[in-house]
């Protein structure tokens, strides 16, 4: 962990490149740093899933969209960083805004193109149950021996 989840409205796919969106907000928790310049967030655990929600209702169908003469095809981004504990809150704030800037730079098109809610959250805290298994750790440790 960390992961870096989207979930948004399947309209919205036509009008910008998810996977792109996803691999500049992986680079961008790949730069964040602590207050020793250490990354914050280890490389072979950094993940940003997006999944489009086929079926959807935003705010009130559209009616006031129409109302203004727009479309009335609303949309949505939700986004939540879950990330495990011990970060001071200063990092915490830097990896937010860090992440914020990134998402409203690959997302800011849509907000150009219609209307369109966003929230992002960090979620932070222990697991009931937390087991990490797998390979791909390793390959970056060989690079710090």
């Amino acid at each position: 962990m960390p992961h870096l989840v989207l979930l948004y409205s399947g309209n919205l796919e036509p009008a910008v490149d998810i996977t792109a969106v996803c691999r500049a907000l992986a680079d961008a928790m790949r730069k964040v740093r602590d207050e020793d310049g250490k990354a914050v967030f280890p490389i072979g655990g950094i993940r940003v899933l997006a999944y489009p929600a086929a079926h959807h209702a935003v705010a009130d169908n559209g009616a006031a969209g129409l109302e203004c003469g727009e479309s009335g095809d609303y949309g949505f981004v939700y986004l939540n960083l879950r990330m495990g504990g011990g970060r001071s809150a200063a990092v915490i704030q830097a990896a937010g805004e860090a992440i914020t800037a990134v998402a409203r730079s690959q997302l800011g098109s849509l907000l150009e193109a219609g209307r369109v809610g966003m929230t992002f959250q960090v979620d932070i805290g222990r697991e009931a149950y937390d087991v990490k298994f797998g390979n791909l750790h390793a390959l970056f440790q060989q690079g710090e021996k």
